[in-house]
């Protein structure tokens, strides 16, 4: 019986051949992995993000709508006093939500919570801070940069900035 070696030869895979197109394989389903990893670990991101800047966003418009007026409400130039001088009190700190603008300065919340106190998800923090500063030549105090600060629990920090000018100067709520 006579066997053909040429066929012998292209019966089957080698093993080296094998061994080279697991190697290959299992590279390129590593790389998919990986990547599939990735997008996985991130998921659950776009969540802690759009519930930072909903926090940060609602403070910031808390502080926008606040009134900016020469005066504290309470003080009775309020309505009269042509620049801050003319005031016969100091600004003076209350509950919150704040009766001015400038009362926001310092303010820190830990937990994040809304005029209402209700918080809205547990783990964030957040600071305000209200600057006099020159604002398209609208100066002298007559405006203000907001800037909110939220650290979200995975110690992201988010900050938004905003301003206030002093439009009505002498309105009193």
């Amino acid at each position: 019986m006579c066997i053909n070696r040429q066929r012998l030869r292209q019966a089957g895979v080698s093993l080296v051949e094998l061994i080279v197109a697991i190697v290959i394989i299992g590279v390129c389903v590593a790389g998919v992995l990986s990547v599939y990893t990735q997008a996985v670990r991130g998921s659950a991101d776009p969540m802690i993000d759009k519930q930072a800047l909903a926090i940060a966003e609602a403070l910031l418009e808390e502080v926008q709508l606040a009134p900016f007026t020469f005066c504290d409400p309470a003080d009775p130039a309020a309505e009269t006093a042509a620049n801050v001088g003319d005031c016969t009190i100091a600004l003076q700190a209350g509950a919150r939500p704040f009766d001015h603008v400038l009362k926001y300065n310092g303010l820190a919340l830990n937990p994040a919570s809304a005029m209402d106190g209700f918080v809205p998800a547990a783990g964030y923090s957040a600071s305000v801070a209200v600057v006099a500063a020159a604002l398209n030549g609208v100066g002298g105090g007559d405006a203000v940069q907001i800037t909110v600060t939220v650290t979200a629990p995975n110690a992201a920090v988010y900050t938004l900035e905003g301003w206030r000018t002093r439009y009505a100067p002498n309105a009193v709520p």
